[in-house]
């Protein structure tokens, strides 16, 4: 069965091309170690919650854009290795492939897929 990482962040809007130059050489070191599928998004129409929402998880700031992005893999035990295999990487190294983001608000985590209409 397939599995699934989500991804939420706050990315200065000023550091957009940068994020998006990230994002293609992630998804290119992902892919190249299992992923079947990497979509990373901008957001566009993100409201602020009272109580929760994406903006209030990550702490959104003011000149800050919401992005969302998942990764698929074939199993839970490819992501795994995948994963593990992608932070060797030399490609993921910070000093070629900075976050353009702060990555203490970064929300992610892995999920079996229930439901696959």
């Amino acid at each position: 069965m397939s599995y699934v990482d989500g991804f939420v962040a706050a990315v200065p809007e000023s550091n957009k091309e940068q994020f998006i130059e990230h994002a293609k050489i992630m998804a290119a070191v992902l892919k190249d170690n299992g992923a079947l599928k990497v979509v990373d998004t901008w957001g566009d129409d993100v409201p602020e919650g009272e109580v929760t929402s994406f903006p209030l998880a990550v702490q959104k700031k003011e000149d800050e854009a919401i992005v969302f992005s998942w990764v698929i893999w074939p199993s839970k035990e490819i992501r795994d290795a995948g994963w593990q295999a992608s932070m060797e990487d030399p490609r993921m190294h910070p000093d070629t492939n900075t976050m353009p983001f702060d990555g203490k608000r970064l929300i992610y985590g892995g999920f079996n897929i229930v439901s696959d209409v």
